[in-house]
């Protein structure tokens, strides 16, 4: 079998379609739930917080320092960034996370109880009966 035949059957298989979908289809969910979260989300908690933005909260470990420039235009110290924990941005990743993950759960809980109701009751084991048994006990006893 050539190279490119073995590489086409590959690529066609439903469960590489399968997880290209799922992968864009989760990239395209995740741009709705951060949407949500930044959007809809984090202005009402603001407003509940006192009017304060949860993305820009940050705890600052060293200022910032802004550069110096002598009277021709000459740089005498260069600017320092700011160094900070930016918390609040963080909260909101979190926010996200257990948004997508309990999306993700409520879906996989309706697919397996779909899985279930699709699924057959198992078939009771065909065989003798408890009165067909005893008949035949009986019989070989008479004998």
């Amino acid at each position: 079998m050539g190279f490119i035949k073995e590489f086409k059957e590959f690529a066609i298989k439903g469960n590489l379609v399968d997880t290209a979908i799922a992968f864009v289809m989760g990239a395209a969910f995740g741009k709705v739930v951060s949407a949500f979260v930044e959007k809809m989300f984090a202005p009402l908690v603001g407003l509940l917080m006192g009017g304060v933005d949860l993305a820009d909260k940050k705890l600052v470990v060293k200022e910032g320092i802004a550069e110096v420039k002598d009277a021709a235009g000459a740089v005498v110290s260069p600017a320092v960034e700011e160094v900070a924990i930016q918390w609040g941005s963080f909260i909101t990743a979190a926010i996200d996370f257990l948004v997508v993950a309990f999306v993700m759960f409520l879906i996989i809980k309706a697919m397996n109880k779909m899985k279930k109701a699709e699924e057959p009751a198992p078939a009771a084991p065909a065989g003798p009966t408890q009165e067909q048994l005893l008949s035949e006990i009986r019989d070989l006893l008479k004998k």
